[in-house]
C-alpha cells in the first residue's frame, strides 16, 4: 500500500477516517434531541453502512493484492525464462568453443 510522509500505510489512515466518522456521527446522534429508539435506529443504520464500506475496502484491497501478486509471478516467470535462454546460449557457446579447440 502507499504511505504518505508520516509513515502511516492508506490503510490505516482509511481506518483511522471511517473510525472518527463513525464516532463523531455515534456522539451526534447521541447528544441530538430525540428519542432513545431513533438514536438507536440511526446508530445501527451508520454501523451497517460502515461495516459495509469496511467489506468493500477489503475487497479491492484483496483484488489489488492478487492482482500485484499474479503480475509478480508473470514477471518471475519471464525473468526465469530469459536467465534459462542466457545460459542455455552460454552452454552451446562454450560447447561450440571446446569443440573448435579440440579440432585445433
Amino acid at each position: 500500500m502507499a504511505t504518505n510522509h508520516s509513515g502511516a500505510s492508506a490503510g490505516s489512515v482509511a481506518l483511522a477516517f471511517l473510525s472518527g466518522a463513525l464516532l463523531g456521527a455515534v456522539t451526534a446522534i447521541m447528544l441530538a434531541p430525540q428519542p432513545g429508539r431513533d438514536s438507536r435506529e440511526r446508530i445501527t443504520g451508520y454501523a451497517r453502512r460502515t461495516g459495509e464500506d469496511l467489506r468493500d475496502m477489503k475487497e479491492r484491497a484483496t483484488d489489488a493484492v492478487e492482482d500485484v501478486v499474479g503480475r509478480g509471478r508473470e514477471l518471475v516467470e519471464e525473468i526465469s525464462c530469459a536467465v534459462r535462454e542466457a545460459l542455455d546460449a552460454g552452454r552451446d557457446a562454450m560447447r561450440r568453443e571446446r569443440e573448435m579447440k579440440s579440432l585445433d
